[in-house]
């Protein structure tokens, strides 16, 4: 139900957090991997390395998903060592938090460029490989604060509430040809991100989840994995929460 043996699914962001953790769990289920990355080529290629070891092949390519150009060569390079793209999840994500008042037009603009921008250059530039092959899967990664807001974040949260919205337009116009496009909204996860957290937040955030812990990455991961699966074929244009019940 769950095997994903001769797919080839391209994860952006994925040398780390939350994306290392989908691209290990995929290439555990016999998917060939596509890792993306933005600066830290060592961590990109230890994660290709640690794939490899569970018998699938793996390929690791830089790119900013933020320009149009780079997301449609990072795909055309997926197809060429691969032959094509069955899935994409579309992880790639920055923060750059401060106050509305205090915000900076680059803050505001780099974050919706890369966090929603980079959802749209994506997955433009895979529809017609998998339109051709008329099979997809699009799992594009939102948040618990797209759906209910967060102060000091208005860029992170209006990036991510517009993921939604381009994920439910998304799967409209490509679900008749075999594609399902679906949204993962991940809520307190313990990633980089999240660690530099103050004690105070993390104990706030802790308390105002019913099953008493933070996630952890394999957690979004596990649900990806499920929407990648034949299991989740007519499931699309949805947004699951994977926030421990944090958000009902």
């Amino acid at each position: 139900m769950f095997d994903l043996k001769g797919k080839v699914a391209l994860v952006t962001g994925g040398s780390r957090g939350i994306g290392k953790a989908i691209a290990l769990t995929l290439g555990q289920l016999g998917a060939n991997i596509v890792i993306n990355y933005s600066r830290n080529m060592d961590a990109a290629q230890k994660v290709a390395r640690e794939i490899e070891k569970t018998g699938v092949k793996a390929a690791v390519f830089q790119g900013d998903v933020a320009d149009p150009d780079q997301a449609k060569e990072l795909v055309n390079r997926a197809v060429e060592k691969f032959g094509t793209v069955h899935i994409l999840v579309n992880n790639a994500g920055i923060t750059r938090d401060t106050l509305i008042m205090r915000m900076k037009d680059s803050d505001w603009q780099e974050v919706i460029d890369t966090n929603l921008s980079g959802v749209f250059n994506c997955t433009r530039a895979v529809t017609r490989i998998m339109m051709k092959q008329k099979w997809g899967r699009i799992i594009n990664m939102s948040s618990v604060v797209g759906i209910t807001g967060n102060a000091g974040q208005v860029n992170y949260c209006a990036s991510k509430a517009g993921v939604i919205g381009l994920t439910k337009a998304a799967a409209r116009e490509l679900g008749s040809r075999g594609i399902t496009v679906n949204a993962v909204a991940p809520g307190f996860i313990e990633t980089d991100m999240t660690d530099v957290l103050p004690a105070e937040i993390r104990e706030s955030m802790l308390g105002s989840i019913p099953v008493g812990r933070a996630g952890k990455p394999e957690d979004v991961a596990a649900a990806v994995a499920f929407l990648c699966s034949d299991a989740a074929a007519y499931i699309t244009g949805q947004t699951i929460n994977v926030d421990g019940g944090m958000v009902m």
